[in-house]
């Protein structure tokens, strides 16, 4: 590429990209926002002026039809993701994925076939893992700080108001693991640095058949144990903790960790020390490391051999709870 921006399209007018990561975009130092595509033409027209994005096209197609589109954002239902993603690949677009990835690890792999065979790059969009507060926990977890690791526990938790809701929809990949469980899985094995060798969860299940509430453990070789739970019917909860034969870390807010200051709480023989550190906007870290990678050719941090092995574990979650709590061995 002569260009040295990335020039941006997304596929939709979700709110994902509305409120977090278009703007991230139209941020970026090696980036521009170029194009919305929606399925009907006067939303995207409307989005558009709104938002300050030049162009709009009446649909997905069109839009990766367009020569002057390097790379889209795909916001769309969990059960879209591989059909875009591919034709998207196809089309001679990088893709930057909202998460999960896709519905399972064999989808995952075929997008990652198609990314391949077209010279295009994929990647999931979990921003948590950008922001400098999340590194630096990471590299306590691993580097001996907090002593030989132990136990790891998290949290996502918000409320739906609507039955409506894609989330609550089984045919859309909807359910409390799909959409803010995969953050804690995600986080319990880039903490322990390795994949699980069993897991057992158990769910209350919505009328309409997801999972509204679900509790998981994964073990880990080691013997490092964490616990997790999810829900689309509680009040809003984030937190990770890491703890250690010497020491724990605990983070709130763990996984929208935002621009102002932001801490973590230390504890290390009972003395409990309060971190700062300086914010960050973690869809712009993102959103800039992807386009780096495009502009210079460079491998991504987190491919989609890493958003299949999350899902295998999420797979294997589902299998559990699904059989009353039964333990589920990993391959």
């Amino acid at each position: 590429m002569t260009d040295p921006r990335v020039r941006w399209g997304v596929l939709s007018t979700a709110s994902i990209g509305r409120r977090a990561v278009n703007p991230a975009i139209q941020a970026s130092c090696n980036g521009t926002l170029d194009a919305v595509a929606s399925r009907d033409a006067g939303r995207a027209r409307a989005f558009a002026a709104e938002y300050g994005i030049a162009r709009h096209l009446g649909t997905y197609e069109a839009l990766l039809a367009d020569r002057a589109i390097d790379a889209v954002f795909i916001p769309l239902p969990n059960s879209l993701h591989k059909e875009w993603s591919i034709k998207a690949a196809e089309a001679g677009k990088h893709v930057l994925c909202e998460k999960p990835l896709a519905l399972s690890a064999a989808e995952c792999r075929e997008m990652q076939a198609a990314a391949t065979a077209n010279g295009t790059l994929l990647m999931e969009a979990f921003m948590y893992r950008f922001h400098p507060r999340t590194e630096r926990v990471v590299a306590l977890a691993r580097n001996g700080s907090l002593g030989a690791l132990r136990s790891v526990r998290s949290a996502f938790t918000f409320r739906l108001l609507s039955d409506e809701n894609i989330r609550m929809q089984p045919e859309l990949g909807g359910g409390a693991l799909m959409d803010v469980g995969c953050y804690c899985v995600n986080a319990s094995r880039t903490m322990v640095g390795a994949e699980p060798v069993e897991v057992q969860a158990w769910a209350n299940w919505a009328r309409s058949g997801v999972d509204a509430e679900l509790t998981g453990t994964l073990r880990f070789a080691s013997g490092v144990l964490a616990h997790f739970d999810c829900a689309l019917s509680m009040d809003r909860r984030e937190l990770v903790e890491v703890a250690g034969t010497d020491a724990s870390v605990t983070l709130d807010s763990a996984f929208v960790g935002g621009r102002e200051r932001v801490t973590y709480i230390e504890r290390r023989e009972r003395i409990e020390t309060v971190h700062e550190m300086d914010g960050a906007d973690q869809y712009q870290l993102m959103v800039e490391h992807f386009a780096d990678c495009v502009l210079h050719q460079r491998p991504l941090r987190y491919t989609a051999s890493e958003a299949a092995a999350n899902m295998l574990v999420i797979e294997a979650l589902y299998r559990s709870a699904r059989a009353g709590g039964r333990p589920v061995a990993l391959p």
